[in-house]
């Protein structure tokens, strides 16, 4: 089951356990801002090979910018049997609004 968190969730489940931050935007949307120690993996590559992108060890939490994107992205890795999987509710603009702060790479800049 996908288990929805908030991003003051996030922070605590970061802060207790190695989780990989998945970023299912696209590219020009990465680069405008995105969670510190995501890495952007857009939601048709993930699509095409789920197990090429995704490790079976450890809790992934999917990112959007809205929460949409990631729920369909958690239920694909959850169809295809991962475990330990989480949706950030409101995605990366609830992220921000709630106070917590988007990476913008230099190049992008």
């Amino acid at each position: 089951m996908v288990t929805e968190i908030t991003p003051d969730e996030l922070t605590a489940l970061v802060s207790t356990r190695n989780v990989d931050l998945i970023d299912v935007r696209d590219p020009s949307e990465w680069d405008t801002g995105h969670i510190e120690g995501a890495r952007l993996v857009p939601l048709d590559q993930l699509r095409a090979d789920p197990d090429a992108a995704l490790a079976r060890d450890t809790t992934i939490v999917f990112i959007c910018a809205k929460g949409v994107r990631s729920m369909s992205a958690a239920k694909l890795a959850e169809r295809f049997g991962y475990e330990n999987v989480y949706n950030l509710v409101g995605g990366t603009k609830e992220w921000a609004r709630s106070g917590q702060r988007l990476v913008v790479d230099r190049a992008a800049a």
